[in-house]
């Protein structure tokens, strides 16, 4: 997948978990969706995302 992060034996893309969890799918919609994936791989793919996210600095926007 050219170097974007994927969930473990898989070809999905973590962003696309996270993704559909942001538009308000379930858990349980998301391995409805993708019945290679287990709960656990939902999981995985957050605190995945939550470490690459503090990982970075992010400039703040300041109002006008």
């Amino acid at each position: 997948m050219g170097g974007v992060p994927c969930v473990r034996g898989t070809r999905i893309p973590v962003a696309t978990i996270v993704g559909l969890l942001a538009q308000g799918r379930t858990v349980e919609q998301i391995l409805s969706d993708y019945p290679q994936l287990v709960a656990d791989d939902v999981q995985a793919s957050l605190e995945f995302a939550a470490l690459a996210v503090s990982e970075r600095q992010v400039p703040l926007r300041t109002t006008a």
